[in-house]
């Protein structure tokens, strides 16, 4: 299986599956000398946990650094890092084994690999997201010291009441998450991104739409800028990136995600068979994994520009 490595310089690879012993990363390329505490992982981990009462699977996910890091420095060698899975319930999806779930990547994998792992759905769960979560406090640590910041929110939020109305109704939510990428009161460095293939929003796309369930990705006007005259998009504000290159200001983006998948209403399946099935997904699922998406989205950005920032000291003499 190709695919689970991100980055040129600063390199990310992902491991594990959702029922397995652990989930884990190795981060390649991070520069020797940063400071780096198993609690800078542990925040970014914590973001990311639901909120068990609208039903969705909870761990406590502590993070083991097993190299890399040493009197709480980066050496320059490869980081990594696991969590270990403590709380699955395989029995769940007993039930799932002869069966592809709605809008999921069971078919598709199986269709691909000639075998899956059906428990959770594997390496294609949601729960890959933290193995980049935690690559992702590390890349944050290395902007901070280059003087960039990156944040992210749900827009607009979901109330609580809806929340659990869908949960009564079985049914879920999707959203979107703006993403904000500053460097003090000077904006993001001019130069990051390379001008044809390896464009900065060419590139941020791919790691933003890499995360399960996003649907769509804009930078500044969007979709919309579809239906301006070229005098009224060049009047607006620089969304940041000019040529696939920053351009010195701050930079943003909003990014789509689709309702979660597994319900417990009921609905039609495929079947190993050929057959449709009625199928009501049992376990421990979130109504909406939107906000649990805002530490990956942000993670997924900063391992981004952290790897163009280390390219960029490679562009000219």
């Amino acid at each position: 299986m190709a695919g689970n490595t991100f980055g040129e310089i600063f390199k990310v690879t992902t491991f594990g599956e959702s029922h397995g012993e652990a989930m884990g990363c190795i981060v390649d390329g991070c520069p020797a000398g940063l400071e780096i505490s198993i609690s800078d992982i542990e925040e970014e981990l914590k973001r990311r946990r639901p909120n068990s009462a609208l039903g969705s699977r909870d761990e406590e996910d502590k993070p083991e650094i097993l190299s890399g890091i040493y009197q709480g420095k980066t050496l320059g060698t490869p980081i990594a890092i696991i969590v270990r899975n403590t709380n699955q319930k395989s029995s769940d999806y007993d039930e799932l084994k002869e069966i592809y779930r709605p809008s999921h990547a069971d078919f598709t994998w199986e269709a691909k690999y000639g075998f899956r792992d059906h428990r959770g759905g594997g390496r294609s769960s949601g729960r890959e997201t933290l193995s980049r979560v935690a690559a992702g406090a590390i890349a944050k640590k290395f902007l901070l010291i280059n003087g960039i910041t990156i944040s992210a929110v749900m827009t607009p939020s979901i109330s609580a009441e809806k929340l659990e109305e869908l949960k009564k109704e079985g049914d879920s939510a999707g959203g979107i998450i703006h993403c904000e990428v500053k460097a003090g009161t000077t904006g993001l460095l001019v130069g990051l991104g390379e001008p044809v293939f390896d464009k900065l929003d060419a590139r941020l796309a791919a790691a933003i739409l890499s995360i399960g369930a996003c649907k769509g990705i804009e930078f500044g006007a969007g979709f919309s800028s579809a239906n301006m005259k070229g005098s009224e998009y060049n009047a607006l504000p620089c969304s940041g990136i000019l040529g696939g290159i920053s351009s010195g200001k701050d930079l943003s983006f909003n990014a789509v995600f689709k309702p979660t998948p597994s319900i417990a209403k009921k609905q039609k399946a495929l079947a190993k068979d050929g057959s449709t099935k009625d199928i009501e997904i049992k376990g421990r699922h979130d109504v909406c994994i939107v906000p649990r998406a805002v530490p990956v989205v942000e993670a997924m950005t900063a391992i981004t520009i952290a790897d163009f920032l280390l390219l960029s000291r490679c562009a000219r003499i």
